[in-house]
């Protein structure tokens, strides 16, 4: 890089952007937060919640699939599949071509607590975005194209 060329991490005017980071950070995580309170069932946590989730957009997977897509370690995704195996949101069935694997699977009440859980944030959201200016909301649908893209990278 030369004297004149602008380091990557500021803008053309040589202003950094850290303090632009940590804000939109801070705001996603509370908006995640958020969100994450709208749920079906207060009881189950954030990441059983993501396993239903995961099997309902993805289908059936194993336990070390759904350890590596989640990245938690095997043990304790198998503490996760067994409190849903028991409370009735996922069932385990042998693998039809691969009788030493297992699959694991919504029940039909695993998949009406990703619904109802999904319905329920998305109308949390609607209203609050109601609530907005039509500028505002002009400004939110922008800014989720940008985020998009953002988290694509």
């Amino acid at each position: 890089m030369s004297l004149t060329e602008t380091p990557p991490d500021t803008d053309s005017a040589g202003h950094q952007f850290a303090d632009e980071a940590s804000a939109f950070r801070m705001a996603t995580f509370r908006l995640a937060r958020r969100l994450r309170a709208e749920r079906a069932v207060d009881s189950m946590s954030d990441g059983q919640f993501a396993v239903l989730a995961v099997l309902k957009v993805h289908g059936p997977h194993t336990l070390g699939e759904l350890a590596d897509r989640e990245r938690v370690t095997p043990p304790s995704m198998t503490r996760t599949v067994n409190c849903l195996e028991e409370s009735g949101y996922i069932t385990r069935t042998p693998d039809e071509v691969d009788r030493r694997k297992v699959n694991i699977d919504l029940t039909d009440d695993g998949l009406a607590v990703v619904l109802e859980t999904t319905r329920r944030r998305d109308a949390w959201l609607e209203e609050a975005i109601g609530e907005l200016s039509p500028e505002g909301r002009a400004t939110l649908a922008a800014a989720a194209e940008i985020m998009l893209g953002v988290a694509a990278r």
